[in-house]
């Protein structure tokens, strides 16, 4: 780095004196002054010679050099000073694998070397060992500091990796060890609910009955708790349960007549064991559905076009658009009510009378809080809509008082609303229910080595918390703490770790367990990029990979790398083409709207609500609201699994589909019922 400055500094001075060339006013007799001051700071920036020490001490019977560092001097210099190694030093020396400080005292093996210049060591050619080193090939202008950037580990760990070596002196393509980073799972911090039973070790000559006997069981009830352990191996861990001990309240000092806050659970009553039958039914329901459609976005019927360029200047022409365009910002709300459209056209032809009030509502609150304060909505059986969450959670409040149902029709960032707006419906689930279920699902691998990539280098966000903490908490139910390989991979975009990115995720992986890569993030570039990296490494390694929902939504994403590597992800969303009403679905979406709606379109979405909530109001009346569980109609692409944390919150949509991407190239629902991995 010294000298690269001082390459700066001396550009800067060729420069200066090229212009007082050029001016005629250089004076010559600077020149050699100029020289001699180059030279003595090219000479500041070489190695520090170090001289031996000639004081011997004997500790223990062996003999030992006391050597003071001296400015300048470093683990590598002087280890060759002395005809040693740097891992012999460090060895005698522990402090000195972070380096070693001016005035620090050393002590140096002797070894029998000349008095005259230090020995030139033969480079020792290391045993290969990929377990604990990354061989990387030097690339034009690395340096040993850039390359304990780039792999997150110490200067010294470097110079130690490769003994007898001077690294700084390697040609370009030189191959050099990298000590692999360390992830230890003793460094997080979770905390490990208490659970009622113990583990016991499965060891040679054990069976089910041998341990269940041990432990006053029966067979059945240890299969009970251990149902994706058929036959134990020898190493395997089962849970033992044990009677629960129950504290008494022990009042906290000082504190008195405290009287607990209460919280009412929510009552569930019994879902139906199949469909519910829609027919046959009968009722008048006012519906608003309030969405973005921009309709003054979509009312302009003009463009401006400057593509024409005269003379260096732009061209402005006005011209009409095509009649089929349509505002980018409304096409998926536009299907999704083309979607209530068709359901309203079905539940009529069941007997239902049902007129629906449209209403264009965006993410200010002015139109929204003017419909409020006309009782525009006082009348309404349901509404759908808004989108945005300030606004849904006025309308919320609003239809509180009247018991009208509100369904949230989109995703939302978060699930906060649902907080004491018992009315208020959220289709889609939320993030912390994708974390949730993944968290379950991954625990089933619980004795392969899981490593957890996420974007949240500064550990504040509260999402990566949860979710490492409900995948610690899964894990920690199946087996001790101790035993839980937890790897914690922060992602690093290539253009900070060029082609070595793959090096990093590969030092997280175990090649004598399985894998398990969650990637926690809903982000294109770190999915994207991760998937590359997994992708190559899945040649090598046994990997299984779990994404978030909206992995299945990502544009530029490269479908090729979910097929190829067999990904497994969560989404709220599945469709049978095979089906007859999917079939009549495309097929009278077509005839009315001219076109067919794609897998994500929002039009199945708007079918579905509008189908499952006014069934639902026609067949069970006001109960409904209260109890969404109880109807279970044969929609398009979900079952609706609406649940709450208490009575005064609203109402959560739980229903997730496991579906992988095979490498036949095939998307196949995975059955999620029974026990063992899928």
């Amino acid at each position: 780095m010294l000298l690269k400055g001082l390459k700066g500094i001396a550009g800067d001075s060729s420069k200066h004196l090229n212009n007082n060339l050029m001016n005629g006013r250089v004076c010559y007799k600077i020149l050699p002054a100029l020289i001699l001051i180059m030279i003595f700071a090219l000479q500041a920036g070489a190695q520090v010679v170090v001289e031996r020490s000639k004081d011997k001490v004997i500790i223990s019977g062996t003999a030992y050099y006391i050597h003071n560092v001296k400015k300048g001097e470093t683990a590598y210099s002087i280890s060759r000073a002395y005809g040693i190694t740097v891992e012999e030093l460090t060895k005698e020396n522990p402090p000195a694998v972070y380096g070693v400080n001016e005035g620090q005292t050393l002590r140096i093996p002797v070894r029998e070397v000349s008095e005259g210049r230090p020995t030139q060591q033969e480079p020792a050619k290391a045993r290969r060992d990929e377990s604990k080193y990354t061989y990387h090939r030097l690339q034009p202008g690395e340096t040993v500091y850039s390359l304990s950037k780039l792999y997150g580990v110490s200067e010294n760990e470097i110079i130690s990796a490769n003994p007898g070596i001077e690294i700084n002196k390697l040609a370009v393509g030189s191959e050099i060890a990298i000590p692999r980073r360390e992830f230890m799972t003793e460094r997080q911090e979770f905390e490990v609910p208490v659970w009622n039973y113990i583990f016991h070790k499965v060891v040679r000559g054990e069976s089910l009955s041998s341990i269940a006997e041990k432990y006053g069981l029966t067979v059945r009830d240890l299969r009970k708790e251990n149902r994706d352990i058929r036959f134990p191996q020898v190493g395997d861990y089962l849970r033992i349960p044990v009677p629960s001990v129950e504290k008494a309240a022990v009042p906290e000092p000082g504190v008195t007549d405290t009287i607990p806050v209460a919280v009412e659970e929510p009552v569930l009553l019994p879902r139906p064991s199949g469909y519910t039958p829609v027919k046959d039914i009968e009722g008048s329901f006012d519906v608003a559905v309030m969405l973005p459609f921009y309709l003054y976005e979509n009312s302009d019927r003009t463009d401006i076009d400057s593509s024409k360029i005269v003379k260096g200047k732009k061209i402005f022409k006005v011209v009409n658009r095509p009649e089929e365009w349509i505002y980018p910002r409304s096409i998926g709300f536009i299907e999704l009510y083309e979607g209530v459209l068709l359901a309203a056209d079905t539940l009529r032809s069941l007997g239902l009378d049902i007129n629906l009030h449209v209403f264009d509502i965006k993410s200010d609150t002015v139109e929204l809080t003017r419909l409020i304060m006309e009782g525009r909505l006082s009348d309404m059986d349901l509404i759908i809509g808004p989108v945005y969450s300030h606004n849904l959670t006025l309308v919320a409040s609003y239809a509180k008082g009247l018991g009208i149902p509100v369904v949230s029709p989109v995703p939302l960032i978060n699930n906060s609303a649902l907080v004491n707006n018992p009315v208020l419906f959220m289709a889609n689930p939320s993030l912390e229910v994708a974390q949730n279920t993944i968290a379950k699902k991954v625990s089933e691998y619980y004795n392969y080595n899981f490593v957890f990539i996420h974007t949240d280098t500064t550990g504040i966000n509260p999402d990566v918390k949860y979710f490492k903490e409900r995948v610690f908490n899964e894990l920690s139910s199946r087996l001790p703490y101790d035993e839980i390989r937890f790897k914690e991979f922060p992602f690093g975009t290539r253009s900070i770790f060029n082609n070595d990115s793959i090096n990093r995720l590969g030092h997280t992986l175990s090649d004598v367990t399985g894998n398990i890569i969650i990637i926690a993030s809903e982000e294109a570039p770190v999915i994207s990029e991760s998937l590359m990296d997994i992708h190559a490494l899945s040649k090598k390694f046994d990997i299984k990979v779990f994404g978030y929902p909206a992995m299945r939504g990502i544009d530029n994403l490269d479908s090729k790398y979910l097929f190829d590597i067999d990904i497994l992800m969560y989404s709220p969303y599945w469709i049978d083409y095979s089906k007859r009403d999917i079939r009549n679905f495309n097929s009278d979406f077509r005839h009315k709207f001219l076109t067919e709606p794609a897998e994500l379109s929002y039009a199945w979405q708007g079918y579905d609500i509008a189908y499952y909530f006014l069934s639902g109001l026609a067949i069970h009346g006001k109960e409904f609201i209260s109890h969404p569980e109880i109807h279970n109609p044969d929609l398009l692409q979900t079952e609706f699994d609406f649940r709450r944390e208490n009575s005064n919150d609203g109402f959560e949509n739980q229903k997730l589909y496991l579906i992988r991407y095979t490498k036949d190239y095939e998307i196949l629902l995975v059955n999620q019922e029974g026990s063992g991995h899928n």
